[in-house]
């Protein structure tokens, strides 16, 4: 049985750097969730030279939508 790592956020470099595709691991801390437009926000708030609403480094953000269910 696979190793499940456990992982915190905000996330190192070092943890980042760890991570591969298909690892098994428990997350501790936030994970921040969005669609397109909050994420076109985001794009567009750093072009604007803006603050982000948000802490991005480090962080999990994961791409949500509806689904057809």
């Amino acid at each position: 049985m696979e190793k499940i790592k456990k992982i915190k956020t905000p996330l190192s470099n070092e943890i980042i750097e760890d991570l591969k595709a298909g690892d098994n691991v428990t997350i501790t801390g936030y994970i921040y969730t969005g669609r397109d437009a909050a994420h076109k926000r985001l794009i567009n708030l750093l072009k604007e030279g803006k603050e982000l609403p948000i802490e991005i480094d480090g962080q999990i953000i994961y791409y949500v939508g509806p689904a057809p269910t």
